[in-house]
């Protein structure tokens, strides 16, 4: 006799430095293909789950959701059994039955994301934050240029691939720069109701740019608020991005990742 279903989110936390984004592909290890892998064996049936959103390669995801509608009252520990057979590398946190259909990906209200950055190789960083080594960077002008973002809402200027979509309308709620106690480290957090693609590696990128003394703070808001697209665009590397948070209007749980090594310093805003 079959059981009945019901819609349960799954908070999860993953390192992907080893997958090719989350989206399952047909030729590389995905985020979501491990997880469907596991749970379909645990149910002994097929089961197809869907994430918050996409991750690019090597991204991770300190706090992510998806949605998979699973037999209820299970007479065992699903939690326990995902996690055992999980590799290290994903977490899941909490099992969250749900009322009606709610979406992971469509009912999403906030996301926000950080950015890791360290300017000396360390072999304990190399997988959780970018290396832009030696750099002397300006980061007045860094924290100019960041300014800018909420004053916005049409980041054409800062999408990879703008015409493939609907539009270009994101809400920034905030957006940060933050420095270790050091200065060897940078932190970019950023909150948002959307991003576009490649749209948060392409900010670092410009605002390291910026720092560097190769495109001015003026320049910068000039292609944002003329909705041009550079010719040459040069995303920051994929290892030092984070989605951090995604809230729900029904659904706010605080990260259970602390971002390891990253979040054993203490940070001050710029």
């Amino acid at each position: 006799m079959l059981k009945s279903t019901r819609r349960h989110f799954f908070h999860i936390g993953y390192h992907g430095a080893r997958y090719s984004g989350w989206q399952k592909l047909s030729k590389a290890i995905t985020v979501q293909e491990v997880i469907e892998t596991v749970l379909s064996k645990i149910l002994k049936q097929p089961v197809a789950i869907n994430g918050c959103g996409r991750t690019d390669a090597k991204v991770h995801a300190s706090q992510y959701f998806f949605h998979a509608d699973i037999p209820d009252n299970l007479d065992f520990d699903l939690l326990f059994r995902l996690n055992k057979l999980l590799p290290d590398d994903i977490a899941v946190f909490d099992i969250i039955p749900m009322q009606g259909d709610p979406h992971a990906r469509f009912d999403g209200v906030i996301r926000t994301y950080d950015y890791f950055i360290h300017n000396y190789k360390d072999p304990f960083l190399s997988n959780f934050s970018s290396l832009y080594p030696d750099q002397d960077l300006d980061l007045d002008a860094m924290k100019k240029a960041v300014s800018i973002l909420p004053h916005y809402t049409d980041f054409r200027a800062l999408c990879k691939t703008p015409d493939r979509i609907e539009h270009t309308i994101c809400h920034v709620k905030s957006a940060g720069l933050y420095i270790d106690g050091n200065g060897s480290k940078l932190r970019f957090n950023i909150t948002a109701n959307r991003f576009l693609y490649k749209m948060i590696r392409i900010t670092v990128g410009r605002l390291l740019e910026i720092g560097k003394g190769q495109m001015s703070t003026d320049e910068f808001e000039f292609y944002i608020a003329n909705k041009q697209t550079p010719k040459i665009i040069i995303p920051a590397h994929p290892q030092g991005l984070y989605l951090s948070k995604v809230t729900y209007r029904y659904l706010d749980l605080e990260p259970r990742s602390a971002f390891s090594l990253l979040n054993s310093t203490d940070w001050y805003p710029l």
